[in-house]
Parts: C-alpha cells; sequence; structure tokens
C-alpha cells in the first residue's frame, strides 16, 4: 500500500510558476496545433508550459518546450497546482474532443487567465467558446482554407483577412501604375485601396509614402475592402 501511494504522489502535477509572471504562455493540448503553437513560441523565445494527457506526447516534447506536464487539462484541480491561473494567456489546442475542449476552455477561465486562445473545428463549436467567455477563437483549418482559396483565385501573393469585409494582400503593382508616383496614380480613389508597403527587388520592405514610385518587379502590401483588394489584384 504505502509503496502505491508514493508512485500516486510521484505523478501528481506539480505546482508551476516557471514563466507565469514574464510573459509566458500555458498551452493546453499538444496535438498538432498546439504542439506547432508551442514550438513557434519557444523559437520566438517566450516560455511555455506546455500539458497534455498523453505521456507519450509530454515525452516526445521533453526538452523542446520550456516545462512539458502529463495532466488532464479538463480536471481543475491539477490545472491549479500547476499554477495555469498565474499565466496571463492561456492556449487551449485541444480540438477534436468538443468536450475536452469546452472544459479545458472553462478551467482556464475559471482559474483567472486574463487572456484565453481556443481552438474550434466547427462554427457551433466556436460558437459555444465565444458563448462560455473564451477571448479568442480561431478555426485554423478554415482559416487557412479561406486564405488559400483567395490565393488560387487571383493573383495575390499572399492575403490576410484582418476583420469580416477588410483585407490585406501582398501582389505585384499594374502596369498602369509603373513609373509614376502613388500621388499621381491616385490609387485610394481610383481602386478604393491603400498601398501601406513596398519591396523592390533586392530590398526589404519598407513603408509606402505618397512619393513611392512603383516598377515592374516590385511587390507590394495593399489594405482595404475585400472586394476592393481583390479587385485591384486581378489587374495586377
Amino acid at each position: 500500500m504505502a509503496r502505491n501511494k508514493h508512485r500516486a504522489e510521484e505523478h501528481r502535477p506539480r505546482r508551476h510558476r516557471h514563466g507565469a509572471a514574464d510573459g509566458g504562455v500555458v498551452v493546453l493540448g499538444l496535438g498538432r496545433f498546439g504542439k506547432s503553437l508551442a514550438l513557434e513560441l519557444v523559437a520566438e523565445g517566450t516560455e511555455v508550459l506546455g500539458v497534455d494527457a498523453d505521456p507519450r506526447i509530454v515525452q516526445s516534447l521533453s526538452g523542446r518546450l520550456t516545462h512539458v506536464v502529463t495532466a488532464d487539462t479538463t480536471n481543475e484541480e491539477a490545472m491549479r497546482q500547476l499554477s495555469v491561473g498565474d499565466f496571463e494567456r492561456a492556449v487551449v489546442g485541444v480540438g477534436n474532443d468538443l468536450e475536452a475542449s469546452i472544459l479545458s476552455a472553462s478551467v482556464a477561465l475559471n482559474l483567472g487567465v486574463p487572456m484565453v486562445w481556443a481552438k474550434a473545428i466547427s462554427q457551433a463549436h466556436a460558437r459555444i467558446l465565444t458563448q462560455i467567455g473564451v477571448h479568442h477563437v480561431v478555426r485554423p483549418e478554415h482559416d487557412m482554407g479561406k486564405r488559400v482559396a483567395h490565393l488560387v483565385r487571383g493573383r495575390m501573393l499572399d492575403y490576410i483577412e484582418i476583420d469580416d469585409g477588410y483585407a490585406m494582400v501582398k501582389t505585384t503593382p499594374p502596369a498602369a501604375m509603373h513609373g509614376t508616383s502613388l500621388a499621381e496614380s491616385d490609387v485610394r480613389r481610383r481602386w478604393g485601396v491603400t498601398v501601406v508597403g513596398v519591396k523592390s527587388p533586392g530590398a526589404a520592405f519598407t513603408y509606402a509614402t505618397p512619393e513611392t514610385v512603383l516598377v515592374a518587379g516590385d511587390v507590394i502590401v495593399v489594405s482595404g475592402a475585400r472586394q476592393d483588394v481583390e479587385r485591384f489584384s486581378d489587374m495586377c
């Protein structure tokens, strides 16, 4: 009996404060999305506490994340022992198990995490997460599908929808703009878009100004209403 008690204590989640007070992030669920996000955060210099119920996943990330722990992310007491509530930001990477995703998000919110992000796999899932108070809900597959669809149908080099109806695209300037300044081409009045950045061959991106002259081979970043930036990029 004493031996079993020792083993249970040995595997109990330990209270954890590392990274919580200095911009660290706790990632609950280390599937493909959670793992990729956690590794990217670490690569950018952010301390990450990763938590997953699967010891094999945890073992595979040992030494790659700042801290990684095997624990049930739906268990509020276990998350309290890991000091999840001390983190300023939490990401719920659990996706395919809707119940586990919602419970994990609820736990993070109940523990007082000021900013909770969560992955959703459907519109209904996203709606529920929003209703329980999750601050940011992301749908990676859906969002990437929309982005790629825009790239496939047009001549854009990249596409980001900032908000419903507003987007930024990376594209090339149409021939009608070559050799003239942005002020002279009157791009905002003629096409309803704003050129915010430009990259000339061999140079880095820089802010665009009214005096910026575009030439063939330039790459520009354009912002505006989605239909306007799409129409503009179709001219390029």
